[in-house]
């Protein structure tokens, strides 16, 4: 139920591996911090991955007089939602065909008792298919998403899987917030120097070429996908790093808008 959400926005990829997942964990994570209400939904069916993010792999969902209730996270401002939490092992593999996969999105789009949120981040998976559609549909039939986060690496290949998905963008009709270009460059831990080991700007260049926002570049920092796997808060800990700092003006933005 998405009543009293005052904010959808969807996170986009074209591609797998672009770090989309942790993008959306760390936007919830930085709103959250500036005590906003937070919603957090992985529709990533077959690779449901923000229960390990956030250290919830052992939660399951129970249900409610308005329909299931999201899993409380250790952020007394974030909630979410996950197949994961509805798997009966973690090793438990999705194999579904479209239409169940439909059912199943509607089910957390519809039958989900989100209550009052200021932002409710839909955190999408690779492509523009059968769950992006089914996504769409049913958030147009209750309310229009007020609009998308795309996310990529620089190198071409995945810029070029990011066209395809401003495409999708605009024949759906979601408006472009902005493009992320995650994995832009390594800064040395020692000597802050940054070396592009995935080359870098390609994501930005994207932006100005199809006139949507950039939105910023994030570095390459072991220690996120370090904490991202133990499920703890990398932005707590880490709040004056490059990394945090770039999340912090990316939350700044998407507030103002």
């Amino acid at each position: 139920m998405l009543d009293d959400v005052k904010r959808i926005l969807l996170v986009l990829s074209g591609k797998g591996g672009v770090g989309k997942s942790t993008v959306s964990v760390q936007l919830a994570l930085s709103l959250a911090a500036r005590g906003k209400r937070v919603g957090l939904l992985d529709i990533d069916l077959c690779g449901p991955s923000v229960p390990i993010m956030l250290g919830l792999t052992s939660e399951k969902v129970t249900q409610g007089e308005k329909g299931w209730i999201p899993v409380l996270t250790k952020e007394p401002n974030l909630i979410v939602m996950s197949i994961g939490f509805l798997l009966s092992t973690p090793d438990s593999a999705v194999i579904w065909r479209g239409p169940k996969k439909t059912a199943m999105i509607r089910q957390f789009l519809q039958d989900v008792d989100w209550g009052s949120l200021d932002y409710l981040i839909v955190d999408t998976p690779p492509g523009t298919s059968d769950e992006h559609i089914s996504v769409v549909e049913t958030l147009k039939s209750c309310r229009e998403p007020d609009g998308a986060i795309l996310v990529s690496t620089p190198q071409a290949m995945s810029v070029a899987d990011v066209r395809r998905e401003i495409s999708f963008c605009r024949k759906a009709e979601i408006p472009m917030l902005g493009l992320i270009e995650n994995m832009s460059g390594y800064v040395c831990p020692h000597c802050s120097e940054c070396t592009n080991v995935f080359s870098k700007g390609g994501a930005e260049s994207l932006a100005s070429l199809c006139q949507i926002p950039f939105l910023g570049c994030v570095p390459i920092d072991p220690k996120l996908g370090q904490f991202a796997d133990s499920g703890d808060n990398y932005l707590t800990e880490f709040s004056n790093g490059p990394v945090a700092k770039v999340f912090n003006q990316i939350t700044e933005v998407l507030i103002k808008k």
